[in-house]
């Protein structure tokens, strides 16, 4: 049975449009939403005197019926035919109790509802989203403090720089995925009013209390125009976006692993269950995991494009382009779910080489800059001490010798200052990292710091998360 079968003559349908305009294979995770919804939206109806009370206490029994045999099923929809998820539900009800069942749709769209039940669960993707973000994070915290006072080199344009914490540089993606888990929380905000009551698109004629409606399903506020909210798919597009950068932020974080990984750096190796090898060379460990990620951070992105692109340019109100809404939505929220998962087992299987990160801090001139401050705390002007360490440089590299190989008379025909402090600036990257005591910096009493604020910051959304269970 179709929902709009009257206005059409029976038995025309074309099989290939049938399958063609089908939502039922991606609609069906709604189906918890859509009988949920239904049974308080019918409670709502018979207190406004749309229905009578014996008729909504009917359909409720027979939706919660179909909740039990559906959530003892955990396959209930192989094999099932239908237009949508709202079309099964019901066909459904309608065997369930018989013709009353046709009163199911009485003062609502599948509009209305379709975009209620997204709603629904953009915000408990979003809840579950920041519980995958705060494992990660957690993890980040625990190496963090695990291995304060493990030195690497920092690199700008993929070449040493200067030296920082290990512990500095994972507090870096923490501080990203915070970000994320805040525009997660803006997004559910926005996505959190009730469109139920608007009707395909003008309002429902019967004297609903939507904001009671609204508190019953779980919403901070009604949405304040029919038009509006019976087509609006921000929240969707909003949703995939911070998906979408979190995945970005994921694959920043792979691409370094994987390059620290390297047998050329060294810095770790990542355990056995999240490595792949080679058919054809048996000395192969490869990064898949983090190459998986890398990957499906440009899947999302091109749900992401997608969602756009489907929103462009659609007339007022509702059109059925939004059926394609789902696909983007479900793949974009499950992918970013299993990179966070599998990102956070990479992270908590990890193992770390100090010894290698330390000696490499020791190539590349890691201290030029400590060098160029000490010039200026003895009154030389930044410019001219940046120039003489940079001939310092130059000489070395000529020499391909380091800053702890050269003699102090050769040191002083381009630094005439040169001493015993000098030399002990450039052969310390650790004292280097010392020196960076400013609010924000990779000195360890900092980024002590940055880990106790980090774990308040990761108690506060955990105790957010717990409270919304409730």
């Amino acid at each position: 049975m179709k929902l709009w079968g009257g206005r059409f003559a029976r038995g025309r349908r074309d099989p290939l449009f049938e399958r063609f305009s089908e939502s039922f294979s991606l609609d069906q995770r709604f189906i918890l939403y859509d009988l949920r919804v239904n049974q308080i939206y019918l409670k709502h109806l018979a207190s406004a005197g749309a229905l009578r009370q014996t008729d909504a206490r009917q359909l409720i029994r027979g939706l919660e019926n179909i909740r039990r045999w559906v959530e003892r099923h955990p396959d209930w929809s192989r094999g099932q035919a239908a237009e949508d998820v709202h079309t099964w539900v019901e066909n459904r009800l309608e065997r369930e109790i018989g013709a009353p069942a046709r009163k199911l749709r009485t003062g609502r769209s599948r509009n209305d509802l379709v975009v209620t039940e997204t709603r629904l669960f953009v915000k408990d993707a979003i809840d579950k989203l920041e519980r995958d973000a705060a494992g990660l994070m957690e993890t980040l915290l625990t190496l963090a403090r695990k291995h304060l006072g493990v030195v690497l080199p920092g690199y700008t344009h993929l070449q040493p720089a200067q030296p920082i914490l290990f512990s500095h540089y994972l507090l870096a993606y923490f501080e990203m995925l915070a970000r994320d888990v805040g525009r997660l929380e803006d997004c559910r905000d926005r996505a959190d009013e009730l469109p139920m009551g608007a009707g395909a698109l003008a309002g429902t004629a019967f004297p609903l209390d939507r904001a009671a409606l609204a508190r019953d399903l779980g919403f901070a506020r009604v949405a304040r125009n029919s038009l509006d909210v019976t087509s609006d798919r921000d929240f969707v597009g909003e949703l995939l976006f911070v998906c979408c950068l979190t995945l970005v932020h994921l694959s920043r974080l792979a691409e370094d692993l994987i390059l620290y990984s390297s047998p050329a750096l060294g810095y770790v190796e990542l355990a056995d269950e999240y490595s792949t090898g080679s058919s054809l060379m048996p000395q192969k460990k490869n990064a898949d995991s983090l190459e998986l990620i890398r990957g499906k951070a440009a899947r999302v992105l091109g749900r992401l494009s997608g969602a756009l692109t489907l929103l462009k340019g659609l007339p007022l109100a509702y059109n059925r382009d939004l059926q394609e809404d789902k696909a983007a939505l479900f793949d974009g929220v499950d992918t970013t779910r299993d990179c966070l998962q599998v990102a956070t087992q990479v992270l908590a299987t990890l193992r770390i080489f100090p010894e290698k990160m330390e000696a490499a801090t020791h190539l590349g001139f890691l201290t030029a800059t400590d060098l160029a401050d000490e010039l200026v705390r003895r009154s030389l002007p930044f410019a001219e001490a940046h120039e003489q360490v940079g001939r310092l440089v130059r000489h070395c590299l000529s020499k391909k010798i380091g800053f702890s190989e050269v003699s102090e008379a050769e040191a002083r025909r381009f630094i005439p200052s040169w001493d015993h402090d000098l030399a002990r600036v450039a052969s310390s990257p650790a004292l280097a990292v010392e020196k960076r005591k400013a609010l924000g910096g990779t000195a360890p009493f900092q980024v002590k710091r940055q880990i106790v604020l980090g774990e308040n910051r990761l108690k506060e959304l955990r105790k957010r998360l717990a409270e919304r269970k409730l």
